[in-house]
């Protein structure tokens, strides 16, 4: 298998599909279609309407509640497992579906309640097109669940995998015998990370094509359930609302499309791809809530200034209502962030994860909306300060920390984790790297930070920073200095109150503490150590790993 996110195990590979390595997806071939779509067109059989694509995919939605009941490729079944269909959420129950042809399209429409959700075939294509439209939260989450079958893409490889026994948390963290932890929370991917998902054989592929997300919420940094494996088979999930550590409120409206692609073992095609797909196809076809290209506008920007270069630039647009993003160019900062609905969005800019420049921008549709080089004033960056020391850069994230890599697709039990305890001494040139991403208050608070200052250093008093990025039941940092001055208890910032820390996601809201040290706080003895205890405070949380905690960014004592 081509490309860097593949895995093998064997002849079967686990692939996520990167937005940084889609122009891979050529190497996979073109979207397999059949010479002849003569067969392409829809029957009932009772139950259900079954449609043939007219390619190799025949595919079956239940009549009573709008269930995906069968997904049968070059005549191989691939839905089901556990007795279960492929399904908005976990089923909708009753419902009432239809069905529709036009030309090289069908569209099968389901209406449950206040939500409707449609599947879409067009002729010759191994493709079943999903559009979900939740008007409201009578339906709690909104996620879309394609189970397949046991055996057919086995592997033991991704993170995800919950064929090991032991529960460890929560019913939904396992532990192997090798003491290696699996979740169907852990996939090392932000949304802006990846454009599919899904499974190959190196002869058959089955994915999920994300949509573009712009109805969902969290931003492009947001990590949730894609996938996960266990002994009665897999799921591959499009969430399109999740709850778990989620930093925004819910959006409504139509998302979509997303698609399950069918292809010879390859990559789905790139056509597919949130950023490149175009239905206009779709326009005419009645879906609720669509908004043609036409009806959208794009936002560009000529560059931004002030940038480091040593990072990548996201610029994000968001509302009440919808949410889009995209990367700027490294050269000299240029954006572009097409298919916007109209309306009056913020504008963000970050350094990696870290907000450095908040702006305002309208859209309107039809049209593109030019903005002038943004300028990202000097004090907007913390690591444009001059500090005595500093550890870790600041941009949003605990990458470079200790086990901050692993802590996206582990839990911090994990056998393959550092340990979280061990002091740090400032100048040994392992600063960032012994210091560990989270702290916790019944696992390593307390940790101790070393270093010296001058006599002038000593002499003043200074602002202790500390950047968070996101924290378990209000776990906030308290510090001491040589164990004679202590800083008050922060207030708790806001943060989401679910699990974070151990499932996978740093992904909160960015906080920095501020603690201004009096400089009689100093040792005046500049050839001894000062030291820097950092303990978390909360009165929430249980005990070990879902004790208060917290996710650090940076750290750094200004001069």
């Amino acid at each position: 298998m081509s490309g860097s996110n593949g895995r093998s195990l064997g002849r079967r590979t686990f692939v996520l599909g990167s937005a940084a390595a889609a122009g891979t997806a050529a190497l996979a071939g073109p979207l397999a279609t059949s010479a002849s779509a003569a067969s392409f067109g829809w029957s009932d059989d009772g139950s259900n309407y079954v449609v043939d694509t007219g390619a190799s995919l025949v595919f079956k939605v239940s009549k009573t509640n709008g269930d995906l009941t069968s997904l049968a490729y070059k005549g191989t079944e691939y839905q089901g497992y556990g007795g279960k269909n492929s399904h908005v959420e976990s089923g909708l129950g009753t419902s009432t579906v239809t069905i529709a042809q036009s030309g090289s399209t069908i569209l099968i429409s389901v209406a449950y309640g206040t939500l409707k959700h449609y599947y879409a075939a067009r002729s010759g294509e191994n493709n079943v097109y999903l559009w979900t439209n939740k008007a409201d939260d009578s339906v709690t989450a909104t996620r879309y669940i394609a189970r397949v079958q046991a055996g057919l893409f086995l592997n033991d490889e991704p993170d995800s995998y919950t064929y090991a026994p032991t529960v460890i948390e929560s019913a939904d963290i396992f532990e192997k015998s090798d003491g290696q932890t699996r979740a169907k929370h852990y996939s090392k991917l932000r949304v802006m990370d990846y454009n599919y998902i899904g499974w190959t054989t190196g002869s058959v592929g089955l994915w999920i094509v994300r949509s573009n997300h712009e109805k969902a919420s969290g931003g492009p940094f947001y990590r949730s359930l894609l996938r996960h494996q266990s002994a009665d088979g897999g799921g591959l999930y499009e969430i399109l609302y999740y709850g778990e550590n989620q930093t925004e409120s819910e959006r409504f409206g139509l998302q979509g499309p997303y698609v399950i692609a069918f292809t010879d073992g390859g990559a789905p095609s790139s056509s597919l791809y949130a950023g490149t797909l175009t239905t206009s196809w779709a326009d005419s076809l009645g879906i609720s809530g669509y908004v043609s290209a036409s009806g959208r506008g794009r936002v560009a920007g000529v560059g931004i200034s002030g940038r480091d270069t040593a990072y990548a630039y996201t610029v994000g647009l968001a509302n009440s209502g919808a949410q889009y993003w995209g990367s700027a160019r490294s050269s000299d900062g240029y954006f572009s962030i097409a298919g916007v609905l109209p309306g009056a969005y913020t504008l963000t800019v970050f350094k990696g994860e870290l907000a450095v420049y908040t702006g305002s921008v309208t859209v309107t549709a039809g049209a593109t909306t030019t903005l002038n080089t943004i300028a990202i004033a000097s004090s907007n960056d913390p690591s444009n300060a001059s500090a005595i020391w500093r550890i870790n850069n600041w941009d949003g994230t605990p990458s470079g920390f200790k086990n901050a890599d692993l802590m996206t697709y582990a839990h911090p039990s994990d056998v393959r984790a550092s340990s979280w305890t061990g002091n740090v001494v400032i100048g040994s040139g392992t600063e960032t790297s012994s210091f560990p991403c989270y702290l916790w208050k019944d696992v390593n608070s307390g940790i101790i930070v070393y270093f010296k200052l001058t006599a002038a250093q000593a002499a003043a008093a200074h602002t202790l920073r500390i950047g968070v990025t996101t924290a378990y039941a209000n776990g906030r940092p308290q510090v001491v200095v040589n164990d004679t001055w202590t800083s008050a208890v922060p207030a708790a910032p806001t943060q989401p109150s679910t699990r974070s820390l151990t499932v996978g996601s740093y992904r909160g809201n960015n906080n920095t503490f501020t603690y201004s040290v009096p400089a009689s706080a100093w040792l005046t003895d500049t050839s001894s150590y000062n030291t820097l205890k950092i303990y978390v405070a909360s009165g929430s949380g249980t005990t070990s790993f879902l004790s208060a905690g917290t996710s650090i960014d940076a750290i750094d004592l200004l001069a």
